[in-house]
């Protein structure tokens, strides 16, 4: 029988060139996932409500930036409109500016009697095609002069007037629409300086006739 030494421990063969730290095994390193990952348990709702605010924020920037480009749009539309109905009346007031020395020859041939024939329904014609591009033609005797719409060729005195007031059309105006392309032009007469309107002079008639003021 072999003696054992007290105090000695049987350890286990080590392979030649093995250091005792290799035959310990060695707890199991952690990865890189778990070495990044913070302590502590993440709430993965916070990442996600971040993400959304972004996604909402960039929505309402392109939001904003649809209905700014649908208005400056709308605003090109209408100066276009607006623009082509400007050009559209300049064209046809010039056009017709050509007619009005044409018209005035169909006028004073009416006023003579010389608008009968062939010559009569051509001038017809013509007047309906103007006034269905809008010509219309102002201007009468007895209506108040008015100096946006009237040229006075012509001036005088007048006892039976009150204002100066338009006795003659020597050539009529023409407008389209609210645009004047020619004004009227007229003989104006105002009222004689120092006489008392025949108005007045009725009224005062009037009373003399009626005897007076009465004496109370």
């Amino acid at each position: 029988m072999t003696e054992e030494t007290p105090g000695f421990e049987e350890k286990p063969d080590v392979p030649s060139g093995a250091t005792p730290d290799d035959a310990e095994p060695k707890a199991a390193e952690p990865s890189e996932e778990e070495a990044a990952a913070p302590a502590g348990d993440t709430d993965p709702t916070v990442g996600l409500t971040a993400q959304l605010d972004q996604v909402r924020t960039a929505l309402g920037e392109r939001t904003a930036d649809l209905q700014r480009l649908q208005a400056e749009y709308q605003n090109y539309r209408r100066r276009v409109e607006r623009d082509r109905v400007t050009v559209k009346e300049i064209a046809v007031a010039n056009l017709l500016s050509e007619l009005l020395p044409v018209l005035d020859d169909v006028g004073r041939a009416r006023e003579h009697g010389e608008l009968v024939g062939g010559f009569k329904s051509v001038a017809e014609s013509l007047e309906t095609t103007v006034a269905k591009l809008g010509l219309q033609q102002f201007g009468k005797e007895g209506e108040p002069f008015d100096p946006t719409i009237h040229e006075a060729l012509m001036h005088s005195y007048a006892p039976d007037v009150t204002e100066t007031t338009c006795v003659a059309i020597l050539q009529p105006g023409y407008r389209i629409g609210e645009r004047t392309i020619r004004p009227a032009r007229v003989a104006v007469a105002e009222p004689q300086p120092g006489a008392t309107p025949t108005a007045a002079k009725e009224e005062k008639t009037d009373d003399e006739e009626s005897g007076g003021t009465e004496e109370v």
